[in-house]
């Protein structure tokens, strides 16, 4: 087992080596990006989604849905929203749109759901009305326990479930360990700190891994993670996460069925202002470890993998990843497309000179980014 100090060294030593290297490959796989605006005067928007008529939908995390025509126009915010507890970092957060939203209208969105003196991340279900103006037919399907007196960590990503590439009926949802209660995440009788599969109607899918342990909640899937705000689906059905650590570890996971994540027991990171993290372990046996991890930390923020060739070849299969820390893309290298260990990484469109949010590619093979400010903007992203 590595202890801290021979971590550090060894990440140092692959910085080096990664600079090498990058050096001696010349600049082959660099590209000029175009930044046009599309939307500007957004409030904090934390989550976007590609409407089948050319048009936007898009959360503002103060607790706003809205349309956003193709040419960048504003509508008013949607009706017929749940009361939100928008302090900190909760709100309204993503949004996600039903693979047959076409035929059946249906969205679902995740946001932070008060009750009494406490909240909790809760995901649910909507139709969009015909005229686009409000949403209709709003169930939460989902309400993370316990509520807990917090403002901080709340995850609250949303990811369709396949089977076979096909959509399975499934949901798969982020859930933060509300940062006052980091040890839940390694307990089964909540859903903090956790990755929880449900059904588009609600409830736990038979075949969850925790369904028949006593003790244990039936929505989880996954446990002992600390606060992912970046979650997608590779083209092979493999979901992917991320997951901010403390003071550095920020991380990269595949999370499998029944799999312990190690937080807090296990960490690259260390407390705020320094200090080990319980232990000081980076692995411990019976506990996953990340695919990849960030020192310092980028504060990541949206994930998506680019499946186009519109970049030229050599970034179709990259992982794309905001950062909010320093306000830039990162555009990750996989060991082969869709999968693998990260080979590199690159520092894109560094003088934004706002926090990335959210990445999504659009169905016309492009990226776009939202950008979290009380200005916020909606970006696209065009080769060359």
């Amino acid at each position: 087992m590595k202890n801290r100090h021979q971590s550090h060294i060894s990440t140092a030593v692959a910085a080096i080596v990664f600079a090498f290297s990058a050096a001696a490959a010349g600049i082959a796989q660099a590209q000029k990006l175009s930044v046009q605006q599309v939307a500007t005067g957004l409030e904090n928007p934390w989550a976007l989604a590609f409407l089948p008529d050319g048009r936007y939908l898009l959360t503002e995390k103060p607790g706003r849905i809205r349309v956003v025509e193709s040419d960048g126009r504003l509508n008013p915010p949607l009706k017929g929203l749940p009361e939100i507890a928008a302090s900190g970092q909760g709100g309204l957060l993503d949004v996600l749109l039903d693979a047959d939203f076409v035929r059946n209208r249906t969205l679902y969105f995740c946001f932070s759901e008060p009750a009494g003196s406490g909240n909790s991340t809760a995901l649910a279900r909507a139709r969009l009305a015909a005229d686009g103006a409000a949403l209709e037919q709003v169930q939460v399907i989902f309400s993370q326990r316990p509520k807990v007196s917090s403002s901080a960590h709340f995850g609250c990503r949303i990811v369709e479930g396949q089977n076979a590439g096909k959509p399975d009926g499934t949901l798969f949802l982020t859930l933060g360990e509300r940062f006052s209660r980091k040890d839940d995440a390694q307990k089964l009788d909540n859903h903090l700190g956790k990755v929880v599969r449900v059904r588009k109607e609600g409830g736990a899918p038979a075949d969850n891994p925790f369904v028949n342990r006593a003790g244990a909640l039936p929505e989880i899937w996954s446990y002992g993670h600390r606060n992912a705000q970046g979650a997608t689906m590779a083209p092979d059905g493999t979901l992917w996460i991320h997951e901010h650590g403390p003071q550095g570890g920020d991380e990269i996971n595949l999370p499998q069925p029944g799999r312990n994540y190690g937080w807090p027991v296990i960490t690259y990171g260390e407390n705020y202002g320094g200090g080990k993290i319980g232990d000081g372990l980076t692995s411990k046996s019976g506990m996953e470890q990340p695919l990849h991890y960030w020192l310092p930390s980028i504060a990541p923020s949206g994930m998506v993998f680019l499946t186009s060739d519109k970049y030229g070849a050599a970034w179709r299969g990259n992982l794309f990843v905001g950062s909010l820390k320093f306000g830039y893309l990162d555009r990750i290298e996989l060991e082969r497309p869709f999968a693998g260990k990260v080979v590199r990484e690159q520092k894109l469109l560094e003088d934004l000179g706002q926090r990335v949010r959210d990445v999504r590619q659009g169905p016309d093979g492009l990226l776009y980014i939202l950008t979290d400010s009380p200005q916020g903007r909606l970006l696209r992203l065009l080769p060359g």
